[in-house]
């Protein structure tokens, strides 16, 4: 018998490894694409492979489809929503000229989500736990505030920073609350299912405002489908992963772990790109390190 207490753990580094392919394709999609389209990838071309995912869980493990009762429906809505808005609170900070001190304030999440955690779900913080959500954030933060960043900062990048990082984390909320929510015995199944509802809610909803606002960014996406359907795919490996670590564990400890994905960024700008790493990072990188070993020695 596999012991579930560690899967949350395997569960959040696949899925940050994965995250960490999707972002760097997402990036080669920005040029042709632009921001909003590259981003819209994740969800256009990575519903329909949650929707294979959940065909073959289902197949394997022999459950039926869920029925989920009428209180599911505004849990995954809202978080459905929350994380497009989130994801639209993190372009805009992309178009400020401190984006880096927005950036900082985005990786607040982990905090953020243990006081929604807490509030929404009951999730419950032990004092370990809450220390080393802390001292791994600071590691984040300190990584992107560099020398002078400070000085360059306005209340509006601020703003930004806060509401995207709030939107991510009520996201990561709300999604943990709509598989407790659905009740289903098997939380595979629960997790793929939400994973499902949600990436053809986000598709429904960006589909219509492009359709709406600029539809040459829908046919220049038609036209880019070969990378984007890789992108859409890890995309939704990444998801599927984050949602069975939500299922088994609270979203404060999954979402305070997978703050590696900025590990595994600083391995590849070190040794496929040769850049130095300097000593600020690398203040930050032991500051992550040690609150992330916190936090799985917490659990």
């Amino acid at each position: 018998m596999i012991d579930q207490s560690w899967l949350w753990v395997v569960f959040t580094l696949l899925a940050a490894a994965a995250q960490t392919a999707r972002n760097a394709m997402q990036r080669e999609l920005t040029t042709s694409l632009g921001t909003v389209g590259a981003t819209h990838v994740r969800f256009l071309f990575g519903f329909p492979f949650a929707l294979i995912f959940l065909a073959a869980v289902l197949f394997a493990t022999g459950h039926s489809l869920p029925h989920p009762p009428l209180a599911y429906w505004p849990w995954v809505l809202g978080a459905s929503l929350a994380q497009v808005l989130a994801t639209g609170l993190m372009l805009a900070a992309m178009g400020e000229r401190s984006f880096v001190v927005a950036y900082a304030y985005i990786k607040t999440e982990p905090v953020q989500v243990a006081l929604f955690g807490l509030v929404f779900l009951g999730d419950s913080i032990t004092p370990l736990m809450a220390v080393a959500i802390l001292i791994a954030t600071a590691g984040v933060v300190v990584m992107a505030l560099k020398p002078g960043a400070g000085a360059s900062g306005s209340m509006r990048s601020t703003l930004i920073g806060l509401g995207a990082g709030s939107m991510f984390a009520l996201s990561a909320t709300t999604y943990r609350g709509s598989i407790l929510v659905l009740d289903y015995p098997d939380f595979v199944v629960a997790a793929t299912f939400t994973l499902a509802v949600g990436l053809v809610l986000q598709a429904a909803v960006l589909s219509l405002y492009l359709a709406l606002r600029d539809p040459g960014v829908l046919r220049a996406i038609g036209r880019a489908w070969r990378p984007s359907m890789f992108a859409g795919f890890m995309g939704a490996f990444a998801s599927e992963f984050w949602f069975l670590a939500f299922a088994i564990a609270t979203a404060a400890s999954v979402r305070t772990l997978a703050l590696v994905e900025v590990l595994f960024a600083q391995a590849i700008t070190r040794f496929v790109f040769k850049q130095p790493t300097t000593s600020r990072e690398a203040l930050g990188i032991v500051l992550v390190v040690v609150g992330v070993a916190l936090l799985v020695w917490a659990h």
